[in-house]
């Protein structure tokens, strides 16, 4: 936050573009929560759509959000694979080992033997240098990001009613679960609300918000709202599959 408070001053300040490094999907909600009560234009991009990793964008009067080009601070980098198909950990390894810090690299796109990686411009000559991934020899080349394909997220609608928005109603809706049980599962830390551990139950849950529990996966609160006969309230919310 406090990194975010200098970048907005500077912004203003200087009037000029200012930005963090790729932020988890937890600080980005930390951050989208920060902005929501300060007189600033924050906007967060991965390079391409739907990616979960983001860095966060102060912008001066003059640039409007639908004006911003990403191709001014984002490149990616195309890793194809001779006689193997290594995974998502392999290349997050290969690129530790050139020194590179994980938060100058967004997203890691893996389908088959052919990975796109989106990192900062300072970064890319480093990644063109990647030989070896796992076992595997590469060759990288450079690609524009409207060659990169943006993830599909494939997910199913779910609706249920509650007493209240909380936690443990929310969780079993979503996951077929007793609320007993989910509970039971929040206490014993395997539960997440936006990005982060909730150890408590009854944590209010909203529309937007991200949840997940370990073991069934992740999902999300889409729609609140509209009372049953018996006075329980429905929501609408999707899982990722």
């Amino acid at each position: 936050m406090k990194r975010a408070e200098d970048l907005s001053a500077r912004c203003a300040r200087r009037n000029t573009v200012t930005s963090t490094t790729f932020l988890t999907p937890a600080e980005q909600h930390a951050l989208r929560q920060w902005a929501a009560g300060r007189d600033c234009v924050m906007l967060l991009h991965g390079g391409v759509a739907r990616v979960e990793r983001a860095a966060a964008f102060f912008l001066p009067d003059y640039l409007a959000p639908e004006d911003f080009d990403p191709s001014e601070y984002f490149r990616a980098v195309r890793v194809t694979a001779h006689f193997g198909a290594p995974g998502h950990r392999d290349y997050l390894g290969a690129l530790l080992a050139l020194g590179v810090r994980r938060e100058w690299v967004g997203d890691l796109l893996v389908d088959g033997s052919t990975a796109h990686v989106l990192c900062l411009p300072s970064v890319e000559r480093h990644l063109l240098t990647l030989e070896k991934v796992g076992r595997c020899g590469v060759k990288c080349e450079p690609v524009p990001l409207d060659a990169v394909p943006s993830p599909e997220r494939k997910t199913k609608a779910v609706t249920f009613t509650v007493q209240s928005l909380r936690l443990d109603a929310a969780l079993a809706g979503l996951f077929h679960l007793s609320r007993t049980t989910a509970a039971a599962r929040i206490r014993a830390g395997d539960a997440s609300l936006n990005y982060e551990e909730c150890l408590r139950p009854d944590a209010t849950v909203r529309a937007g918000d991200v949840l997940s529990l370990r073991g069934y996966g992740k999902g999300a609160i889409t729609e609140t709202g509209g009372q049953s006969r018996k006075g329980r309230l429905f929501i609408s919310g999707e899982v990722w599959i």
